[in-house]
């Protein structure tokens, strides 16, 4: 029986095939933790008596969450991180000014390869398997021993698989594939603490941004990571940035899976996440019409390059509803200044839009963008449960950028079709 690309990359790490089941101790190869985590990371990781960090080169810590520092509360977080980042001489340490959502900052700066075990304090760590490398989040507890050993142990998951086919239309993007994922297992048990492996014919077509997406919503699904095989986009996007050298690696074409699902983009409707559950998604035309307050265009999820542009591209000539609201939100410093230099900020902006330095922001509820009572948001980021983006009395719907864009014009939620040639 062949093997799934996640179980070999970690027979890999543990230098012995595994098998799901097993309870491995694998080799880690990145680890990242943020502002929100770091500071009892590294406090537990002093508690472990242990003398040094395992290498230096492989742990990143990011400010994202909190910055800059809304409260007394957010900049005291913030100090801490910063004083652990010095005590322990910290290499990879982004400091605002240098930040970026730390999922972005990790892959942008070529700190995740394919072929490797790279974990963070984070549920959406899932997102680098995008790039063919088997990632999850971990606990604090368990990222202050990876810091102190450099290993981390696995129960090996079974793997389940989805088959991505057709023709992709020009307003789909990884988001509505996501969402469609999520609406197909509705939290069935077929895919917990499973790896999801995706693939299939369209998976050329989609550039790594919407592959980050995918991964990234897989976090939502209750699995353990998600992965894409690394192909000539992965290796396109990597050059020049890559810190090491890597392996493709791919699964074998008799590899086991426990479910297998397909869905064909060729005449996929954009798709929508209603309240409060993000598997609770429906066609654009079946929720067209819900009028809203806030349209937020940001997050780990969505905050990318090819976000702003599908965004300004929508927009451009155009004006944000006066009922409604657009934030932006760049994913990080680099993606900010590429959409100035790029002219989509001067188009977001000349549109109504206010855009924002990068940060989590309104993803997290925790500043830029919060719900007040019974107000309504169509967002582009990863959750919608009650109070995840503010009021526990306030609704929050998901969608891609283009469906985002096309609804700040329109007040309401608008099918992006209409808007885009």
């Amino acid at each position: 029986m062949g093997m799934t690309i996640t179980e070999k990359i970690l027979s890999k790490a543990c230098n012995t095939n595994v098998k799901p089941g097993q309870i491995v101790n694998a080799r880690v190869d990145r680890l990242m933790t943020m502002d929100f985590l770091a500071p009892i990371t590294f406090k537990l990781f002093e508690q472990l008596g242990a003398e040094k960090i395992w290498d230096m080169e492989r742990v990143v810590v990011v400010l994202d969450h909190f910055v800059p520092g809304h409260t007394v509360k957010d900049a005291m977080q913030l100090k801490l991180s910063r004083d652990a980042a010095n005590k322990f001489n910290i290499k990879h340490f982004y400091d605002i000014g240098h930040h970026g959502i730390a999922h972005q900052v990790m892959v942008e700066n070529g700190f995740v390869l394919p072929g490797t075990v790279a974990l963070g304090t984070d549920s959406h760590t899932t997102t680098y398997g995008a790039l063919g490398a088997f990632s999850c989040g971990v606990s604090t507890s368990e990222a202050a021993v990876i810091m102190a050993t450099g290993k981390m142990w696995f129960l090996v998951p079974d793997s389940v698989k989805f088959h991505i086919d057709g023709k992709l239309p020009a307003v789909i993007s990884g988001k509505d594939i996501a969402l469609k994922m999520m609406g197909l297992t509705h939290w069935n048990g077929q895919v917990a603490y499973r790896a999801v492996e995706v693939g299939g014919s369209a998976i050329p077509q989609l550039s790594m941004s919407d592959r980050l997406t995918i991964c990234n919503m897989i976090a939502e699904m209750g699995a353990k990571n998600g992965i894409i095989a690394p192909d000539e986009t992965t290796t396109q996007f990597l050059k020049g940035i890559a810190r090491e050298d890597y392996e493709l690696i791919s699964s074998d074409p008799d590899a086991s899976y426990k479910e297998t699902y397909t869905i064909d983009v060729t005449s996929m409707s954009p798709q929508v996440s209603c309240p409060h559950s993000t598997d609770n998604v429906k066609n654009v035309e079946d929720v067209k019409g819900v009028s809203l307050n806030q349209v937020f265009l940001g997050s780990c999820t969505n905050g990318r390059l090819e976000d702003l542009a599908i965004a300004s591209k929508i927009l451009k000539g155009k004006k944000v509803a006066r009922n409604v609201r657009m934030i932006v939100v760049p994913a990080s410093q680099k993606i900010y200044l590429d959409a100035l230099r790029s002219g989509y900020i001067e188009t977001l902006i000349t549109a109504g839009a206010v855009v924002e330095t990068s940060s989590c922001a309104a993803c997290a509820g925790l500043h830029t963008g919060v719900l007040a009572d019974g107000e309504v948001a169509l967002s582009t980021t990863n959750r919608n449960f009650k109070g995840r983006m503010g009021s526990a009395k306030s609704e929050v719907y998901l969608s891609s950028p283009a469906t985002a864009a096309a609804s700040a014009i329109a007040g309401c939620i608008a099918d992006p079709r209409e808007y885009v040639d």
